[in-house]
Order: structure tokens, then C-alpha cells, then sequence
């Protein structure tokens, strides 16, 4: 989730999972996977570079230009306007920056878009509170520890005060950053009027018109709403709702069992909610990999006061009088759930306080002015290549236009949003770059967490199948970990899947004691190219929970040798004035340079003119 709200509209998606249709595409619960994974809308490039647009069965081909769609000014008042001041806008203004562009950012809402205001950041607020009352809860664990600890409790006030605080310090950061910097923040609603040319303003207010030589979309999403479901804001919400906390319910039903409801599941049971279930999919947690699915279903859902039905649709929820409870004249939400079997259906009801939405985000865009350039959107989301350019309805490129983050589904994460929106700024300052959104990492903040990067297993045999390769499969327990049986935390599972031939990382999925901080050693493999074979010897400090991925990188049997060309030098050791610096090593012909005001230590990271200073005075073992 991330970017921002920046027009007055909402967005509506005609094709979602919650229609049966077999040419429909699955809604991305886990916002981590890609939508190529799933064979919606694929857009590739072959050698006569022509680009095609395939989804599902059906392909259209459509020739790349850079034809103009109208006249552009002839000057401009930036180098750089980014519609949206959401996490994807903020990264890309920040790199526009330090690139030298004159940039401006134009936002409708508030600095930070859904990310800060309405998604990660108070949501990790809530999740820390819910892990801190599972750990004083849990009897076993404290006595474990040897700690008596009396009946917690907690204030729901002060919870969502806690949130709604992060939030706005977290939106003042990035507001200041952005300022600091120079960045011109405009505010209004943005569109597009034209080639290289924007309007923003507010309602009742006469627009301002300014021009840029190169525009980046980034206008994120808002929660996706079935049809059907009628949302209040007080006992039908979504997660823009639930964020606030204004109430916790005895018993609320949650549609959709991806990250979001997962998540707000795990929120929910640790304040004394009793949670159900409602998934369209025949499994719960569906887009994670199986076998993490499995293992989670068994610590995060079993042993909590959650039920639930897959395979079943939400419908309908309105209000009943709760009679059968002789509680006088109270109400209850009930809800309509559709079961179809074969040619059959069955409506179930269900009674509950609260209803939940979480059947993922749909792209914010309407509104956008794209009719301006012959742009079509696709269910909503802006179409464009592999490098985020904009494609119109003739499958031309639009010069100088680009969208990035929610609003072009390729990743529907924050983290993906500010990635592609660096590519793109370095795309416009004469560097050619593609994001390989399989080393983007996803997480999911339960306790404990789940994260994933690159295919799940089956998604790699389906590739392996198709290309003619064979896949390996290694994994390792958090209870051989002496960090997490330190914490008592030893519940957790790290999965590789690689090619055994020559060791190339296809995914890992962990589940665990601070899984989402992990899994970005295996990410940033993917992202470099190293190979398992490589990464066997990386070192790392004991005892700690990395060391989870150590022996999971250690226990894959690859046939291919370690690369004989390592790009980091031999080291030699280093001592200074008596002090020994165990863990410093340092190349000699770089030490030697003590005139230069920036070195490179193992041609990892820079140190400063007093570092070198120390090199110089060291004694070379």
C-alpha cells in the first residue's frame, strides 16, 4: 500500500475475484505478488521492439513510438512534476533531487498517501501493541522466561493514539525532508491536460496550469469493496477505518484473509476480538507460498479465537435486531455469504458485530485527465512497460509520461513504489534502468511474520517446467537457532527454492521470530545475481537470527563451484595503535590513498578523511 489519494473520485473495478468468471483475474490479496504471476496483463518486449500486452489467453500487439499526442511547451517550470506525495512519489522527488532536477510533487491529500496515513506505518503501530499483549498474555512464555507478570490490559484510546501519533510524525518527516531539499510541494488535486502539461487546485479555486518536461503518476489505491457491501465507516469498514481503532468488537468478521486481513486478525484476537474468516478461494492465505501458508495456518489461526469459511462470497451485510439473545432491542451486522458449488448455491448468514473489508486495493486513478493523451486504463490500473513509460489506447508510448506504484498494479507495495519511482529518475537523467521486481521483498507483521521474495514453489516449477530446468528445495527450522530458543521464539520455517545446476535463487519465504527483517539478505541476492554457492560464504555474527539464513544458503547442494572471480579482494587484517579491530579489513592499495578525501573499505562502503587518517597511522599485519 502506498501513494496517495489525489482526486476527488474513486476508483471501481468491473472484473474482481468476487465475480465467478473464468476469465477473471484473481484480486492480489498479498500485495507482494506480481500480477504476472497470476497471467494478468504481461507486458514484454521482443527484438524488433515492439511491445506486446497478453492477459490470459488473449494477446493484443501494439508498436512502440514516441509520436506525440499534441503539442508540448517549449519551455518548462520543472524538470520533474510527480503527481502524488505518497512513499512512491516522496523517493522518486527525493533522487530527482539529488540528481539535480527541479522537481515539484502535487498532492490532493497529505504528504505520505495511504502508507503513512491510512496503511504500513499505523498499522505497524496497532501490531506492536498486539505483540506486546500476546508476549504478556502468553503464561507459558513469560514462566518460560522466568517472568510473573499480573492480568495486562490496555487503553484503546491510548492504542489509537499511538497510531494516529506515528502517522503524523512520520508524515512531518517526509514533508520536511521534501522541503528541506527544495522540492516545490503543490497542493490540489493533479490531472493532466495535456502533452508535458499538469493542472492541480483545490475545489471552488481557479487551477493552476504548470509544465514539466517529465511527469511521473503516482496516485496509489484505495481499499477494494465488493459489490454489494455497503460500507458505513462504523461496523462495515475497511482498513482506513479499522486504523483508528474507535471501537473493538466482541466478534468481527473479516473478508478476505490476505496480508491485510491477516494482519488485522492478529490485531484484533490480542485486544479480545473473536475473528472469522470470510475467503472467496478455497484456502486461506491464498498467494503465499503453500507450505508457509500451512505452517501459519497452524500458529497465527488454529490455536486463536478465529473460524473461518473459504470458498464462500460476502454479499450482502445490514443490520437485524438481536432477538435470539433477549437483549432487547440491540443490533447486530449480518452478514450474506454466497457458497457456489458447481451448478448449486448456499447462502449461509452469519451474525456478527463487525465486518471487516480486506479483498485488496484497487488503483486510484480516475480522475487523472488521461483521456488527454489517449490513455485507457486496464481495470483501473495506467498500462505501461517494463520501464514504467506510459502506454496510450494505440500502444504508443507517451512521451515523457510515466506511472509508478499502486496506480500501475505491476507490485502493489510502498517499498516497489519508490524503487520504480528511482528507476524512473534515473531513466530521465540518462541512465537506463529496469527494476527486476522479483528481488522486491514482501512481508506480512504478524507474530511471528511471514515474508517472501521471488517465486513460491509452485510458481517455480511452473517455470522450471516451461524453460527445462530442474528446482532444488532447502529449509531450516527457527528451533535450530540459538537466538530464537533464546527468546523462546523457536516456531519458524525458512524455505529456498534455487536451481541446482547453477545455484540461482528463485525464492525464499521465512516465517518467524522477525522474519521481515531477514529476508532482505535473500533479496539482495536476487537483486545483485549472487548465487547460493557464493553466499555459503558470507559471514555471520553469533548468535543471531540471520544465521537462520546461513544455514538455509549452506544447506543447498549446488553442483555448480563457487565463482572463481570474487569482485570483493582479499583482505589483510588491521591494527591500530595497540587496539585490534577484529572485524576491519582493509585492501592496501585503497589504504594507500590517504590524499583522497572518500576511500573504499572491501569496495563496500565509504569512509571519511579521518578514517583514512586512521588507515595511515595503522600497522599492517
Amino acid at each position: 500500500m502506498h501513494s496517495t489519494l489525489s482526486f476527488s473520485r474513486a476508483t471501481t473495478v468491473p472484473t474482481t475475484n468476487y465475480a465467478f468468471h473464468s476469465q477473471s483475474p484473481i484480486n492480489l490479496r498479498f500485495c507482494g505478488l506480481r500480477r504476472e504471476a497470476f497471467g494478468i496483463s504481461i507486458l514484454t518486449r521482443s527484438s524488433s521492439g515492439r511491445v506486446r500486452l497478453s492477459t490470459r489467453g488473449r494477446s493484443k500487439r501494439i508498436s512502440a513510438s514516441t509520436g506525440n499526442n499534441g503539442t508540448p511547451p517549449k519551455s518548462f517550470d520543472y524538470d520533474l512534476i510527480i503527481i502524488g506525495a505518497g512513499v512512491g512519489g516522496h523517493g522518486a522527488a527525493l533522487h530527482a533531487v539529488e540528481k539535480g532536477l527541479k522537481t515539484a510533487i502535487i498532492e490532493g491529500d497529505v504528504v505520505g498517501g495511504t502508507c503513512v496515513n491510512r496503511g504500513c506505518v499505523p498499522s505497524k503501530a496497532l501490531l506492536a501493541v498486539s505483540g506486546r499483549m500476546r508476549e504478556l498474555q502468553s503464561e507459558h512464555h513469560m514462566k518460560a522466561l522466568g517472568l510473573q507478570v499480573s492480568a495486562a490490559g490496555y487503553d484503546r484510546q491510548g492504542v489509537a493514539d499511538h497510531a494516529n501519533n506515528l502517522a503524523s510524525k512520520i508524515r512531518s518527516n517526509l514533508t520536511n525532508s521534501m522541503k528541506v531539499l527544495g522540492v516545490d510541494i503543490l497542493t490540489g488535486f493533479g490531472s493532466i491536460v495535456g502533452p508535458q502539461k499538469v493542472k492541480y487546485g483545490k475545489v471552488g479555486f481557479t487551477d493552476n496550469v504548470v509544465t514539466a518536461k517529465d511527469i511521473i503518476i503516482a496516485t496509489g489505491s484505495v481499499p477494494f469493496v465488493p459489490k454489494g457491501i455497503e460500507v458505513d465507516g462504523k461496523t462495515v469498514i475497511t482498513s482506513d477505518h479499522a486504523l483508528k481503532l474507535e471501537f473493538v468488537p466482541d466478534w468481527i468478521a473479516i473478508v478476505g484473509s490476505g496480508y491485510i486481513g491477516l494482519e488485522f486478525s492478529d490485531v484484533y484476537t490480542a485486544l479480545g476480538s473473536e475473528v472469522t474468516f470470510i475467503e472467496a478461494l478455497d484456502q486461506l492465505m491464498p498467494g503465499f507460498d503453500p507450505e508457509i501458508s500451512k505452517l501459519a495456518q497452524r500458529v497465527l489461526i488454529n490455536p486463536r479465537k478465529i473460524d473461518y469459511h473459504t470458498g464462500v462470497f460476502a454479499t450482502k451485510a445490514f443490520y437485524c435486531l438481536n432477538l435470539s439473545l433477549l437483549q432487547g432491542m440491540e443490533s447486530l451486522l449480518l452478514l450474506s455469504l454466497l457458497t457456489p458449488r458447481l451448478r448449486n448455491t448456499k447462502t449461509l448468514w452469519r451474525y456478527v458485530d463487525a465486518a471487516l473489508i480486506a479483498t485488496g486495493r484497487a488503483p486510484f486513478t480516475n480522475g487523472l485527465g488521461l483521456e488527454n493523451i489517449n490513455v485507457v486504463t486496464q481495470r483501473g490500473f495506467v498500462p505501461v512497460d517494463e520501464r514504467m513509460r506510459v502506454i496510450d489506447a494505440n500502444g504508443n508510448l507517451v512521451p515523457h509520461l510515466y506511472c509508478i506504484g499502486d496506480a500501475n498494479g505491476k507490485m502493489m507495495l510502498a517499498h516497489a513504489a519508490s524503487a520504480q519511482g528511482i528507476s524512473v529518475v534515473e531513466q530521465v537523467t540518462g541512465r537506463d534502468h529496469v527494476l527486476n521486481h522479483l528481488s522486491v521483498p514482501a512481508a506480512c507483521f504478524t507474530h511471528p511474520e511471514i515474508s517472501m521474495v521471488g517465486l513460491t514453489e509452485p510458481q517455480a516449477r511452473e517455470k522450471a517446467e516451461k524453460e527445462g530446468f530442474e528446482i532444488s528445495v532447502a529449509k531450516t527450522s527457527f528451533k535450530a537457532n540459538t537466538k530464537a530458543l533464546a527468546e523462546n521464539e523457536g516456531e519458524g520455517l525458512a524455505k529456498l527454492i534455487y536451481r541446482p545446476d547453477n545455484g540461482e535463487i528463485l525464492g525464499v519465504h521465512i516465517f518467524g521470530l522477525h522474519a521481515a527483517d531477514l529476508i532482505h539478505e535473500a533479496s539482495n541476492a536476487i537483486a545483485l545475481g549472487a548465487r547460493v554457492q557464493d553466499i555459503k560464504f558470507a559471514v555471520h555474527a553469533h548468535p543471531t537470527l540471520s544465521e537462520v539464513l546461513d544455514e538455509l544458503f549452506k544447506s543447498a547442494k549446488v553442483k555448480a563451484p563457487a565463482s572463481t572471480s570474487s569482485p570483493i579482494s582479499e583482505p589483510v587484517a588491521a591494527e591500530y595503535r595497540g587496539t585490534s579491530f577484529p572485524s576491519l579489513a582493509i585492501d592496501i592499495d585503497t589504504a594507500a590513498k590517504v590524499g583522497e578525501e572518500i576511500f573504499h573499505v572491501n569496495h563496500g562502503c565509504a569512509c571519511s578523511v579521518l578514517a583514512a587518517v586512521f588507515v595511515c597511522e595503522a600497522v599492517v599485519m
